[in-house]
């Protein structure tokens, strides 16, 4: 694929054109660089998760994640190149499944909040959304596999299952929004 790159600073994006790795050039303002940008930010953001103490089977996890969001992003530079495989997704359903079934069922909506690598991780599946968004938006001008918006579709929701289950590391637990439903269940309860 491509020449790697040698020089960083080329000067050839200051018109506000970015080359996609076809050899064609974009506005930076258009859908694929924005797609592209997104799935790079959050690549970045689960870079910063993985600073934080983590079970070593999510760390593996996330880690491969890092790789398949390049792939994404490599295929989204790439109109109409498949770098994204399916059983990517798989793995992510997989995971998907196991994490889940070790926690309880949500009582409420939960707040973004608790300990540091579960809020990172919220911040995460929120960036996840956002460059899934991105993705929707470049398919509906252009013609696109499924498999990217999906992979971050369920990335999105994998991350939110993830900071559930950091949060309830060590006797933790997540940290319940405070809405009045809950409050009079409570209040029933006692």
């Amino acid at each position: 694929m491509g020449n790697r790159l040698t020089q960083i600073a080329t000067r050839t994006g200051d018109d506000g054109s970015t080359g996609l790795g076809d050899n064609t050039r974009v506005s930076k303002a258009s859908g694929r660089p924005q797609a592209m940008g997104d799935v790079d930010e959050l690549n970045s953001h689960i870079g910063l998760l993985l600073c934080e103490p983590l079970p070593a089977d999510m760390r593996e996890l996330l880690i491969d994640v890092q790789h398949q969001l390049f792939n994404l992003g490599g295929e989204l530079s790439m109109p109409g190149y498949e770098l994204l495989k399916d059983n990517a997704l798989l793995q992510l359903d997989n995971a998907l499944a196991r994490y889940n079934a070790e926690l309880p069922r949500l009582l409420e909506f939960i707040l973004p909040a608790g300990t540091r690598a579960a809020c990172q991780a919220h911040v995460c599946r929120t960036v996840a959304r956002r460059a899934e968004r991105a993705v929707v938006a470049l398919q509906q001008h252009e013609t696109m596999r499924a498999a990217p918006r999906q992979y971050l579709n369920r990335l999105s929701d994998l991350l939110f299952v993830l900071s559930r289950a950091l949060n309830r590391m060590d006797g933790g637990s997540e940290v319940y929004w405070k809405s009045e439903r809950l409050a009079r269940q409570n209040d029933a309860a006692e």
